[in-house]
């Protein structure tokens, strides 16, 4: 007679450090199994960088969110929370902004020729004959990386420019993680071959026309997790800071937070679910982790980012969704947030959402909200998007933290960081962005979360596998899968990182 199999023990009171996607995923996904957290967060509201801000009844997104996923968990998240009627479907666009030109973005044949013309596009053409005869040295660099791909002339247009502007440092000392995640398998020949044969290839994250997006901005996605958590029977803790995280043996046993009195409280934990950037995690332990470790996580480090939102008249407008700006101005990216969804603007009006990325304390990070205003203003008249007078009211929300820095030795730093965290502590459990110190988008981001909370219930997924040397997030093959609200939704295969083989 074959025995039941044994049902793995509830994980007990779980403390949840962050209430961004990934948190709220984690908290979501035991709440559903019947599990109780707590979920600590520094800030005032939720989402972190999925936010919807709002401001004079005005709502813009920190960053731009657009919903797809080929993680088929992650969709029908979404879909829980809420629901279909929540959600629009949103046409895609992205052009790069170049010399008073547009460019679709990614690079698109016909209209990177129309842009430059027939004596700069045989330029560029032989520039990436070149690089196929001769590849860049530095191939692990940013800069040889796409260089490779598209060319010296093409990167010094389309890639250069930006990429400095969003790390703040020369694109030689960018690591080529970011730019792999990012363009995995786009380069100029699979450009020149989708627009030759368009319905023979696979469809990259540009070819994909449409994506999903909440009516009221990716906000309202998290205020609504939050919502269902605390009916669930868990508390959201907001504006409480996390000041230590207590453990003896191998265990992590308490967190003390910040109360938003001043006050200190210490939180019994039987796990610890982390979203919190990864090196203030291990500087907030106690006792305090190694000298090697507390050095690795502090040579770990991240790029800020500010949102100059602008109300201007509807016919200032744009049809993308962003702009990437490459002239030679401090503006990253400017979103136009009535082609995200009409329901963030008014009748008439439209808000404009510039882009700066900066490092906290710098010139920009302390300038005040007015000379950002001002700054926004004026930069966007220089380059010809904007008349001065356009402008009616501004806006600025500050972001620190907001994408971790994939400079030289990042890795090796991560990599010791991790180890230390498995063989000491085995119920920390890093997720998200900030808490793995990767580039992940938000499902990434979620899938990581959904599959720590399955591994407290008895799985053994390897979360750090996820978003590595899988299929990349934002190819799609075929035509867009249908999802259950009947609208066309990008295709979503399930990815699940494998379990992890014991030795």
């Amino acid at each position: 007679m074959t025995a039941s199999p044994v049902e793995p023990p509830a994980p007990g009171h779980v403390v949840v450090i962050g209430a961004g996607p990934a948190g709220l995923t984690a908290a979501y996904a035991l709440a559903k199994k019947g599990g109780r957290c707590s979920v600590l967060e520094a800030d005032s509201v939720v989402g972190g960088l999925a936010r919807t801000v709002e401001r004079d009844g005005w709502r813009f997104d920190v960053g731009g969110h657009r919903f797809f996923t080929k993680v088929r968990e992650v969709e029908e998240l979404w879909e829980e929370i809420l629901g279909p009627e929540d959600f629009l479907v949103r046409p895609r666009l992205s052009r790069i902004y170049h010399g008073g030109k547009y460019f679709d973005y990614p690079i698109r044949l016909g209209s990177t020729l129309r842009g430059l013309g027939p004596l700069e596009s045989a330029r560029c053409g032989l520039s990436y004959l070149w690089v196929r005869v001769r590849k860049p040295k530095d191939l692990d660099s940013f800069e040889g990386f796409v260089a490779s791909r598209f060319g010296w002339r093409l990167y010094r247009k389309f890639f250069k420019t930006y990429s400095e502007k969003v790390w703040g440092v020369p694109a030689t000392e960018i690591g080529a993680d970011w730019a792999a995640q990012r363009i995995r398998d786009l380069s100029l020949a699979k450009a020149v071959v989708n627009a030759l044969a368009p319905h023979r290839t696979a469809r990259v994250t540009s070819l994909i026309e449409e994506f999903h997006y909440p009516r009221l901005g990716p906000g309202m996605m998290w205020e609504r997790a939050a919502d269902l958590v605390r009916q669930a029977g868990s508390e959201i803790r907001l504006s409480n800071v996390v000041r230590c995280v207590r453990h003896e043996g191998c265990r992590a046993v308490a967190v003390r937070v910040e109360t938003p009195d001043g006050q200190s409280e210490e939180l019994a934990a039987e796990h610890v679910i982390s979203s919190m950037p990864l090196a203030d995690l291990v500087l907030a332990l106690d006792p305090p982790a190694p000298d090697e470790v507390q050095q690795a996580a502090k040579g770990l480090h991240f790029r800020d980012f500010l949102t100059v939102a602008l109300v201007v008249p509807e016919e200032r407008g744009f049809p993308d969704n962003w702009v990437y700006v490459h002239d030679e101005v401090k503006l990253g990216r400017v979103q136009n947030f009535a082609s995200w969804s009409p329901e963030m603007v008014r009748d008439g009006k439209t808000c404009l959402g510039l882009e700066y990325f900066v490092f906290e304390g710098d010139e920009l990070w302390t300038m005040s909200d007015v000379d950002l205003v001002a700054l926004g203003t004026r930069e966007l008249t220089e380059i010809g998007l904007l008349r001065r007078e356009d402008v009616e009211a501004g806006y600025v929300v500050r972001m620190p933290k907001a994408y971790p820095v994939y400079d030289e030795g990042y890795a090796r730093r991560v990599s010791l960081i991790r180890g230390y965290l498995a063989d000491a502590l085995e119920n920390v459990h890093p997720v998200g962005r900030n808490g793995m110190h990767r580039y992940n988008n938000q499902d990434h981001s979620m899938l990581t979360a959904l599959l720590t909370v399955e591994n407290l219930y008895g799985e053994d997924y390897d979360t750090w596998a996820v978003n590595v040397d899988a299929e990349y997030h934002e190819e799609q093959v075929g035509r867009p899968a249908r999802s259950r609200s009947g609208n066309a939704a990008p295709g979503t295969p399930t990815v699940r990182a494998a379990p992890v083989t014991p030795p």
